[in-house]
């Protein structure tokens, strides 16, 4: 099996050894780059499976590469992980609408990156599976290109962890998902709360797309398991 390619463009020289030499440890090609501009240059030679994106860049930043990237068919499709420091001013939001799935804060642990990491890619392959760009459920639209989601005509907001886990839920329509399997598939790696972080998401969502957040109509909760997305139609 082909290893997966993942493109680091990260300046400090100790972050790139440290990255390289863990993700090569669980399986993956790492190229580096030490800027947006040499990582532009090379970057049409061979398509990633992931892009690894510093945001403190000398010349252009990382948001400036996530939003070229964005705007290329090629690489459109490719996850984008931002990597920022602690204590920058980083505008999340913009990150995410520049078409980023993910943002790390350094310092980070290792064992955090590297599920993140996988978590990406996992997704982007259950991306590729699955075709459709919008999912419905009864009043519910998901649209996975512009990742946006609507009750009816009510465009909802919603946080990044929120509309993966509505999306998990929904491509799986129907079938009983575990606490510990969403877990594993949107967080990757196992916070101190525990499964208490999925009861948390599981919770706003309801009152953000529920008419009685009390009575919920579309996410269920299966005592003793965890929850599913119900069939009935809206």
């Amino acid at each position: 099996m082909l290893k997966k390619l993942i493109c680091l463009v990260e300046d400090d020289k100790h972050i790139q050894e440290l990255l390289k030499y863990n993700l090569e440890e669980n399986g993956f090609e790492v190229r580096i780059y030490d800027s947006g501009e040499a990582f532009l240059h090379e970057a049409a030679k061979q398509i990633p499976d992931l892009f690894l994106l510093d945001i403190m860049l000398p010349g252009m930043d990382g948001l400036d590469i996530c939003k070229s990237l964005k705007q290329n068919t090629a690489y459109k499709k490719v996850p984008v992980i931002m990597l920022t420091a602690k204590g920058e001013e980083f505008d999340k939001v913009l990150g995410l609408e520049l078409g980023a799935d993910d943002y790390i804060t350094k310092p980070f642990s290792m064992r955090e990156f590297i599920a993140r990491v996988k978590v990406a890619l996992r997704r982007q392959d259950d991306t590729s599976e699955k075709d459709a760009e919008v999912i419905k459920a009864g009043k519910i639209t998901l649209d996975l290109v512009r990742h946006e989601v609507f009750v009816g005509e009510r465009l909802v907001e919603l946080t990044f962890k929120e509309f993966e886990l509505l999306k998990t839920l929904l491509m799986n329509k129907g079938k009983v998902l575990s606490r510990d399997l969403l877990l594993e598939r949107i967080w990757g790696f196992d916070y101190d709360k525990g499964t208490r972080t999925v009861d948390v998401h599981v919770r706003y969502l309801r009152q953000k797309l529920e008419d009685d957040d009390n009575s919920p109509v579309y996410i269920k909760t299966v005592r003793g398991i965890g929850y599913r997305f119900s069939d009935k139609k809206g």
